[in-house]
This record gives structure tokens, sequence and C-alpha cells, in this order.
């Protein structure tokens, strides 16, 4: 059985390796589809789908030389992770299947792109009157085309030498309490939810356990999405125990959820957890993908 991860991140937003560098390592790793979800942006799936149709163009029976030198081209899932907040808490819901291109979900998403880009530069301020020779449009040409996010102020302060380690940035500046950083404006998981919906998407509760709500939490918030219409949950991620993935899959089945799963690879922001296998243990079968795109069918 082939295996899929339906949960990936690019540069273009906290990840390491370009979109094109996401379909030739899929490919290396023998996947049969991967999510590209990167947070709060779709500016890479263009790049991500257009190029694993040329390679499957080149692989065409009409090419019978390239067909049988080149590997599997993998399926390239149009995704997003929205960063959403329920009651003061981050809470991840990714959109898999979307319609990128709707007009409403693209305004949607503009309106999200300015309210972070006026946090990024308030933030810069901040960094500024802290002795910290950094503006928005510095970081927006050290990494380009780029959702900037905490990661991307970090790895700025150490390239220029204002920091020796990324965690020093978290632990003196941009840190959830400290004197740089500024909370940025969220959408609820709700309005995600329906925003996905809208777009055509399958919405996922992203990797419920990271959020360490008790039992009765969890269980309350997976019933008010499921209202609002949720369609999966991510039973199969890279740091599950055995136990805490039985767990996830009891929830999704009590709430009549899809379950989905994934790595939540980001390249070397995340150290030794890799694409499709995560920590080494992770398997996400491809026959998932069957009801998933079968839920994301639009008229």
């Amino acid at each position: 059985m082939h295996a899929i991860d339906l949960h990936v991140h690019s540069n273009r937003s906290d990840g390491t390796l370009s979109p094109v560098q996401l379909v030739n390592y899929a490919m290396e790793k023998g996947l049969k589809a991967f999510a590209l979800t990167d947070h709060d942006t779709i500016s890479g799936l263009d790049e991500a789908i257009s190029y694993a149709n040329s390679l499957k163009c080149a692989s065409a029976p009409g090419n019978p030389v390239l067909s049988c030198q080149m590997p599997f081209v993998p399926e390239i899932i149009p995704g997003i992770e929205f960063s959403t907040e329920y009651q003061g808490q981050d809470v991840h819901i990714l959109g898999l299947y979307i319609d990128y291109k709707n007009k409403a979900f693209c305004r949607q998403l503009q309106e999200f792109v300015d309210s972070r880009t006026n946090r990024n530069r308030k933030m810069c301020q901040l960094l500024q009157n802290a002795g910290i020779r950094v503006t928005y449009e510095d970081l927006s040409a050290e990494f380009p085309g780029s959702v900037l996010t905490r990661a991307h102020y970090a790895k700025y302060m150490l390239n220029h030498g204002y920091i020796k380690s990324m965690p020093e940035a978290f632990e003196r500046y941009i840190g959830d309490h400290c004197p740089c950083f500024i909370p940025r404006e969220k959408v609820t998981p709700v309005q995600a939810v329906e925003l996905i919906r809208k777009a055509g998407g399958v919405s996922i509760l992203a990797h419920p356990t990271l959020y360490h709500m008790n039992a009765q939490r969890l269980d309350t918030l997976t019933r008010e999405l499921k209202e609002a219409g949720l369609t999966g949950l991510e039973a199969i991620y890279s740091t599950y125990t055995a136990a805490e993935e039985r767990d996830m899959r009891r929830l999704a089945s009590k709430y009549d959820l899809l379950v989905s799963g994934g790595s939540d690879f980001h390249g070397g922001t995340k150290p030794g957890l890799d694409l499709g296998i995560g920590y080494g243990n992770l398997f996400v079968p491809s026959v998932l993908l069957e009801n998933i795109k079968k839920a994301a069918c639009r008229p």
C-alpha cells in the first residue's frame, strides 16, 4: 500500500524547501500524494501543481524513454493550514482539496495577509526600539515569497548576528510574553471551517493532542466544529504515541469524522522530522484519500 502525507509545508510559509523541491522529494520518497498546507497562504500551490503536471506530461506514454526513466509523480493536493484561536488558544484547521482560485476565498485570504503585514510592521518597529535594525522590507527581501512568521524573525536575527541561537530570539524578543511580540488577529476555528467549505474543500482538525486540552474540552471543541461542518480529524501524526492515535481515531469515530494524517514536514525547520515518515514510524495509507476526495467533490 502506498503512503501519502496530508500535512506538508514549503518555504512559502515556515518550511525550508521550495514547492518544486517538495515535489522532487516526494517522488524520491515514493509518495502517492501529498497536500501542500502552508500557513495561511496558497502562494506555493500553482508552482507545485504546475511542476508536477509538467513531469506527468514528460512521463506520458508518448515519451517512452522519459516514461521509463521518470519515477512516479505524486498527486499534489491543494491545501492550507489556518491558524485560528479558540478560547484564547491556538487551534489549527487544515483545508484539503480547496478551490484555491475561488474569488471569495482569495479575497478573504488577502484580508488575512493585510492584517499580518500591519502586525509585522509594528513588530519591526519594536525590534528597532530594542536595538535590532530590521524593517518589514528587510524581512521580505531576505525571505521572498514567504508568509512571515516569528521563525523568520529569529532566522533574520541569527543571520545578522543579533542572537547566538534561534531560541534566544523567542526568549528575549518575540516569545509570547516578550517586549517585541504583538499577537496577530486570528479567525475562529468555526470561521476557518466555513471558509474551507465555501471553497469546496475538506476541513480537518489538525494535531488535536498538541493543544494539551483535557478530554472533555477537546470533545467539546470537536463537537462544535462538527456542527459547523468539520469533515475530518488528523488521527495519524508524527508525534502521536500508539495510545494517542487510538484516542484520536475513537474521537473521529464518535463524531463521524474522516481520518486524516500527516507528518507536518517543515524541512530544516524541524530537524529529524521527515516527509511521509515523520520521526520514522509514521505511515498514512493512501486508502484514506478515497473518502476525503468524495467529501471534496464539487458540482
